[in-house]
């Protein structure tokens, strides 16, 4: 038995400690009415973005309670209840209403209840007061998708930017709550000076390791750099697929690049990037980049944390924005990934996007057909790969779409090398992507290449005779 105790491993430990705690999901949304109120009582700074918001698909109550399930699941947490509670206005002390917190305090008592997610964010004497109210603990969404993260960080530097999101979201939580951060302390220089309260000493501590964890990160941040030139000196153009969490991203890597990336109908599957290479239906090959999954109310600590990661999606040539279009909030989904991308200066008529509609298989032959037609209606240059992951459909389309996006991001030239000139064929092969190859008579190969636009004056410089530009350029100006 003692044998078997050693041989557990941390998350198995972790896992059957999740299993073991029942949990209650609470959704706590403000009405129509209520929300439309507080937009228009915002500051005037605040204006614009209300505006916005109010512009954007509404998700339904119900898909809202899903998702926080969801992630609740995510974490093998036993869900006992989800609830949906309608708001007039937000309480300061409690979020909630008196009411509302003693008939959860009753259902919590007589359901045995361990844990109570509050699908919202929560200021820390909200938690606290609501922790004392119901006598359990209880987190908010922030706090349930870090430990989420934390779950599924699997390489030192997702560790890294989970443990510095952690330590950020923790600081603000250290109140006073307990009678022992309310003591003053003495001590040397090293562990305090005189009256220095145990809560200073916390946020010291805190901000010392946050410190040292965002050194490491800038560490990870020039490393990163590194391989991006050196991908960039391969000439290999980088596609990096974001989305929604669960949109199917890990499982269009996979069958793209046959990998074994772990693809699971749960939220947030993926956290660490993996890259594989690709080699397209014109011989190009490129790097394709499967990121994590981006979500509604995304912690802005994670945004932060992750900023190393998520520039693998900044400096991209092509994005695939993959979409779950069989989901009944595709649409809001769809307005946060643009929110992010937007955040990250990527716009969506940059040009480098391209919308994939996943899910095909999980559509009937009406929706399909309703699903077809809307892509239709788009113009050209915007029009949406509709494919299945699972099942394969869609995935020439997919290919030739985006070969024709990376055609006209770069530029082609026409090659002819002389016989005996092999370090210049040589020179080719690892500068550019050769296209097409054929040899005539007299020895002298004559290629088509594609390379980036930025690569094009090295090109003539190498071949200042033999390089005539096709007429590809004109669509990529």
């Amino acid at each position: 038995m003692s044998r078997r105790r050693d041989a557990e491993t941390p998350t198995d430990l972790e896992q059957a400690r999740a299993k073991a705690t029942r949990a209650l999901v609470i959704g706590p949304y403000l009405s129509q009415r209520a929300q439309q109120h507080r937009d228009r009582t915002k500051p005037a700074a605040s204006a614009t973005a209300a505006a916005k918001s109010a512009a954007e698909p509404a998700r339904s109550l119900e898909a809202r309670i899903a998702e926080a399930s969801g992630l609740a699941e995510a974490i093998e947490l036993f869900v006992v209840a989800a609830k949906i509670i309608t708001l007039n206005e937000i309480k300061p002390a409690t979020f909630l209403g008196r009411g509302k917190v003693a008939e959860l305090a009753t259902f919590v008592e007589d359901e045995a209840i361990d844990l109570v997610i509050m699908d919202c964010a929560l200021s820390p004497i909200q938690q606290r007061n609501l922790e004392k109210a119901l006598s359990a603990k209880v987190i908010d969404r922030t706090g349930l998708i870090l430990e989420i993260f934390g779950q599924r960080a699997r390489t030192k530097e997702g560790a890294l930017q989970v443990e510095l999101a952690h330590l950020s979201y923790e600081k603000s939580r250290l109140v006073r709550s307990w009678t022992h951060l309310e003591r003053q302390r003495g001590g040397f220089g090293f562990l305090g000076g005189p009256g220095e309260t145990q809560i200073e000493t916390d946020r010291r501590l805190l901000s010392e390791r946050m410190a040292r964890i965002e050194r490491d990160l800038e560490d990870v941040k020039r490393t990163r750099a590194l391989h991006r030139k050196g991908r960039r000196d391969v000439p290999f153009p980088v596609v990096a697929l974001v989305g929604y969490t669960n949109a199917g991203k890990s499982t269009l890597f996979n069958r793209l690049t046959q990998a074994k990336v772990v693809a699971e109908d749960m939220l947030f599957a993926t956290l660490d990037p993996t890259l594989r290479r690709l080699r397209l239906p014109h011989g190009a090959d490129v790097i394709l980049s499967d990121t994590v999954g981006f979500i509604s109310d995304l912690p802005t600590q994670l945004v932060s944390a992750f900023r190393a990661t998520l520039e693998e999606v900044i400096e991209a040539d092509i994005i695939l924005h993959v979409r779950d279009i069989a989901h009944e909030d595709a649409d809001a989904q769809c307005a946060d990934v643009e929110k992010v991308l937007a955040d990250l200066g990527i716009a969506r008529n940059q040009g480098r996007v391209i919308e994939v509609w996943n899910k095909l298989d999980l559509l009937d032959q009406g929706e399909r057909l309703q699903i077809e037609n809307s892509a239709k209606r788009r113009p050209a240059a915007t029009r949406p790969a509709i494919i299945s992951a699972v099942t394969g459909q869609g995935m020439d389309d997919l290919l030739a779409s985006l070969d024709a996006k990376l055609a006209s991001r770069r530029l082609c030239f026409n090659i002819a090398i002389e016989p005996d000139d092999g370090s210049g064929l040589n020179w080719l092969y690892e500068n550019a992507e050769v296209m097409q190859k054929s040899m005539a008579q007299d020895g002298t190969l004559h290629l088509t290449i594609r390379v980036a636009t930025e690569r094009a004056d090295a090109l003539q410089r190498r071949f200042p005779l033999h390089a005539h530009e096709t007429p590809r350029r004109k669509a990529s100006a």
